[in-house]
């Protein structure tokens, strides 16, 4: 028997798809087969991650802070409370930090361990961002990272990376493009994309 219940546990995990997209489509089918998933749950859980949840919050969050001084001083002295007060909080969300790109330095955001992001604000954390490459080479080589997508800095530039954690997640605020005075906050917010806030991206101009 403990033969057979080893055979059987091999040929399960062989029959999945090596992907990780495709494994866990495998086991949602499996799972719904069973009668263990609702298929109509699991997508509206995911639609509140990726739309209501997600980086639409975040970008709220810098609009706010690029046209409010006053907020902007308080994020970035507390950020929880900051957040919070916006109504962003919960699960994943607990501890924010929030660090301010400027001419001379550009955050980071990594997490080493596994993936702790902050979901409130920027929803479900991407594949990239989980990745065994990400995770050790945004430490060790990060403008090379940044360059992969797109970010080059000036030489002057310094770069600071953050390891999140169950303890602390951090949101980078990017810098406000410039040609951006005469927005509201709810433009400046469509400015603001998910990568300019975990730092690997920064905020687009108006005519973008």
């Amino acid at each position: 028997m403990p033969h057979d219940h080893d055979h059987d546990h091999h040929h399960a995990h062989a029959v999945l798809p090596s992907e990780p997209a495709l494994r866990v489509k495998a086991l949602e089918t499996l799972l719904t087969e069973k009668g263990l998933v609702d298929p109509a749950a699991l997508d509206a859980i995911i639609d509140t991650y990726q739309n209501k949840i997600g980086p639409k919050n975040g970008a709220e969050v810098v609009a706010r802070a690029w046209a409010d001084p006053a907020f902007k001083a308080a994020l970035l002295a507390d950020g929880t409370a900051a957040v919070s007060e916006m109504g962003f909080y919960g699960r994943q969300g607990e501890h924010v930090m929030v660090v301010e790109n400027t001419p001379e330095v550009h955050n980071m955001v990594v997490c080493t361990l596994c993936s702790c992001y902050p979901w409130p604000l920027l929803g479900i954390p991407p594949a990239w961002y989980k990745s065994d490459a990400y995770r050790a080479r945004a430490v060790r080589e990060p403008r090379e990272v940044l360059a992969e997508f797109g970010v080059t800095l000036l030489p002057t530039q310094k770069v600071r990376v953050w390891d999140s954690t169950a303890e602390m997640r951090y949101l980078v605020l990017p810098m406000r493009p410039e040609g951006t005075e005469g927005l509201s906050a709810e433009d400046l917010a469509t400015l603001v994309s998910r990568d300019s806030m975990v730092g690997t991206g920064l905020a687009q101009g108006p005519a973008t």
